[in-house]
């Protein structure tokens, strides 16, 4: 009797794992090509790979200047990685199948709920269009405003400029091309006093990085917050929290030679663009030691789930806090907005939370063997690595082979999602039908 052989099918994590993977090696393949750079020579793979990388993982780490290094079609395809990666490899998927008139599969959905972070299956495509139609608006309104400004500074070339830094901080990815007007690797610096740049840029990466379920509760439930899900109520308050207590310190502690008004706009902009963002509006050598620790500690958190922010999130952080607070209480759940969490929240957030700490410490302190590099410099580049922010104090332009496959690794760590990654090796797993014996082990 012949045997019947086991159908191959992909689960949706690792759906997620390989598209995102395919967008990078396709966006590597074209930067290599001389018409990609703006001598016309070809570029090497391992930076073409590194550039890519950082584009669909909405990282913002680069080799070479955008502007200086790559040609218009290769901005183009830069911009285009950029907001694949943004949308989420699935999304933009999704979006074709819609455009070609066919109603994704029950597969498809679950995978799509998978890629947004939703609660559930159901209303899954009408929330994909929902997202698509707000990302598009949003962005067109963020270039708008800024084309008046640019347009003055540059001519015509001030509308591709409104366009290309909208969409890259919305996408909460950093990439700049300013380096052929202003200097190269200056990012905004030449901005740091405009109010119009500085609020734009700072709304579009929290509006991309808070999540598209926080959108969903605001357009629904407008004001009324206490009708919003857990996870916006907790998303929103952390934001909030993380925005302008970091932004305190700045104004108190640094840029004191700044003007009252741009010292304003420069300590909320340090603080928001560490949040995934990339920008930076000062010189970020010239901050001290304490600066940059905090601004590490806000990129390992990052943004929100199901936003374009990578990072540990803002959620795990905070639940990972609630968890311990609810041992010291000695509470049996974790509550959170007068709800009790589901065991397995925890877990999860305690998880991830120790692989974005672990991997920091590894990767920081290899580079650092590696180069010969200060520590405290080598874990700012690793935490703009794994928190998708691309913020940098220029060592990776000069990093070897090695060190740049170490942030290459880490970026697309960052942005596809530790959990992810491992539901994606390991498969789905059948539940074990017995338990072993408890024991008890002494801690603390």
């Amino acid at each position: 009797m012949p045997v019947k052989s086991r159908k191959f099918r992909l689960s949706s994590f690792q759906i997620i794992l390989l598209g995102f993977s395919g967008v990078i090696l396709l966006g590597a393949a074209l930067l290599c090509f001389p018409f990609s750079s703006s001598d016309g020579s070809w570029t090497p793979f391992i930076d073409a790979l590194f550039t890519s990388t950082s584009a669909v993982c909405v990282t913002g780490l680069i080799v070479y200047d955008t502007a200086l290094h790559w040609s218009l079609f290769g901005e183009i395809v830069i911009l285009a990685l950029i907001q694949t990666g943004g949308l989420g490899v699935v999304t933009v998927g999704a979006l074709l199948m819609m455009l070609a008139g066919k109603k994704p599969g029950l597969f498809a959905r679950g995978t799509m709920q998978e890629a947004l972070a939703a609660p559930e299956v159901g209303g899954i495509v009408k929330m994909t269009g929902f997202i698509i139609r707000g990302v598009f608006i949003i962005e067109f309104v963020g270039a708008l405003i800024m084309s008046p400004v640019f347009i003055i500074d540059y001519g015509a070339e001030g509308i591709w400029l409104a366009v290309f830094h909208s969409i890259s901080a919305f996408c909460n990815a950093g990439f700049d091309i300013m380096g052929d007007k202003t200097g190269a690797f200056s990012s905004l610096t030449a901005y740091s006093a405009d109010p119009v740049i500085n609020l734009t840029i700072m709304l579009l990466i929290v509006i991309g990085g808070i999540g598209f379920l926080v959108w969903e509760d605001v357009v629904k439930h407008k004001f009324r917050f206490s009708r919003y899900r857990t996870q916006s109520k907790l998303a929103l308050v952390v934001t909030a929290v993380l925005i302008f207590v970091p932004a305190l310190y700045f104004f108190i502690w640094e840029f004191e030679e700044l003007p009252v008004g741009e010292r304003i706009l420069a300590s909320l902009f340090q603080s928001v663009t560490p949040r995934t963002a990339g920008y930076n509006t000062v010189s970020l050598p010239a901050i001290s030691d304490v600066g940059l620790y905090i601004m590490i500690a806000l990129m390992l958190i990052g943004g929100s789930p199901g936003s374009t922010a990578g990072g540990m999130k803002t959620t795990t952080f905070a639940i990972t806090f609630a968890t311990a607070f609810s041992v010291f209480l000695k509470k049996d759940d974790v509550e959170l907005f007068r709800r009790r969490l589901d065991d397995s929240t925890p877990k999860n957030a305690t998880t991830v939370f120790m692989m974005y700490i672990t991997l920091f410490f590894l990767a920081g302190l290899t580079i650092s063997g590696i180069e010969k590099l200060p520590v405290t410099e080598c874990f700012y580049e690793v935490a703009s690595a794994i928190g998708t922010v691309g913020l940098t104090l220029g060592i990776t332009p000069n990093l070897g082979i090695a060190s740049k496959l170490i942030l290459i690794a880490l970026m697309f760590f960052g942005r596809v999602g530790g959990l992810t990654l491992i539901y994606a090796a390991l498969g789905k797993k059948n539940k074990p039908v017995s338990k072993l014996p408890v024991d008890n082990v002494s801690v603390g």
